[in-house]
């Protein structure tokens, strides 16, 4: 039988805290669902993970596990985890605490309601200064620029209908930018604010450097924008062509040296050329991502006298 919920749980060298997280996920669930599943997805962790959690997966058939033939990214990775569940909602969220188990009775509740997809939303992130400032920065250069606005400190820990599942699997992303996916499909969103816990044993997989690759990566998937961005340039190089022509011909006829305006125009007209160039590759890029993407139309809310086949 199809579990109701499907919580998938992203893992990598989390041995301190594989086994106690699954109790934690267990314990919350029982109070709101009889039926529901564990996937645990791991990307090629160096320690016992995997030993570990195949030993729980003897003893409690509700606990699954995906082992990676190799590290796929904090993009692939939990994404494939969430297309390999079968629940009617599926929740995603990290293995080491990070994430509070405590929210899971209040995620159910809301999407039993008929709200499509619940985030929770850290509070407060607790990084240092560099970090900090970096990751406000992202967010306002990805609202500035992004095709659709991505919901600051949501990391992906929430609970998502089946449809929301089916519809960003649909896209067929390669590098998907779940958080934004979430976004860019349009159905509902309730937000919960939660304080982000202290990690439970372990250190974080995470530095400065992955982060910063990730949010480059987000970025590069949830704005066409960029690829635009030579097209405006070429336009603000041409208006500066334009004013070196007329200064050349203001200079001809007052008897000042015409020769350097010229010469500023022709440099001004070449990159004019260039960024026009690139700027026109960009959107056939565009649209050639577009037509192998596999993205429909619309994304439809729900249909009324419609027969099951239309």
């Amino acid at each position: 039988m199809r579990p109701e919920i499907s919580v998938v749980l992203a893992c990598r060298n989390e041995e301190a805290n594989v086994e106690a997280i699954a109790a934690a996920v267990i314990s919350e669930l029982q109070t709101v669902c009889e039926s529901f599943e564990l996937i645990f997805i791991d990307n090629q962790s160096s320690d016992r993970t995997v030993e570990i959690v195949k030993g729980m997966c003897a003893r409690d058939p509700r606990i699954k596990l995906i082992v990676n033939t190799r590290n796929f990214g904090q993009m692939r990775s939990p994404t494939h985890g969430i297309y390999a569940a079968s629940g009617d909602a599926v929740i995603s969220m990290c293995s080491d605490f990070q994430d509070s188990p405590a929210l899971l009775p209040e995620f159910v509740r809301r999407w039993r309601a008929g709200t499509q997809i619940v985030l929770g939303v850290r509070e407060k992130e607790k990084s240092g200064a560099l970090l900090t400032f970096f990751r406000g920065l992202s967010y306002r250069v990805q609202a500035a620029i992004g095709d659709y606005p991505i919901i600051p400190n949501a990391t992906g820990f929430g609970i998502y209908d089946r449809r929301v599942v089916d519809s960003i699997r649909a896209l067929n992303e390669p590098e998907p930018f779940f958080r934004g996916l979430l976004v860019e499909t349009g159905y509902s969103i309730e937000q919960i604010p939660y304080k982000r816990p202290a990690r439970a044993g372990g250190r974080s997989n995470n530095n400065f450097f992955s982060l910063l690759d990730f949010a480059l990566n987000g970025l590069a998937g949830s704005s066409k924008k960029l690829l635009r961005a030579p097209l405006y340039v070429a336009f603000f190089v041409g208006l500066l062509t334009l004013v070196c022509l007329i200064g050349a011909v203001v200079a001809a006829f007052t008897g000042y040296s015409w020769q350097l305006w010229l010469f500023a125009a022709m440099l001004q007209g070449q990159f004019f050329l260039l960024f026009l160039f690139l700027g026109l590759l960009g959107v056939q890029t565009a649209l050639v991502s577009e037509r192998t993407r596999n993205q429909p139309l619309v994304i439809e809310r729900e249909r009324i006298n419609f027969d099951q086949r239309g």
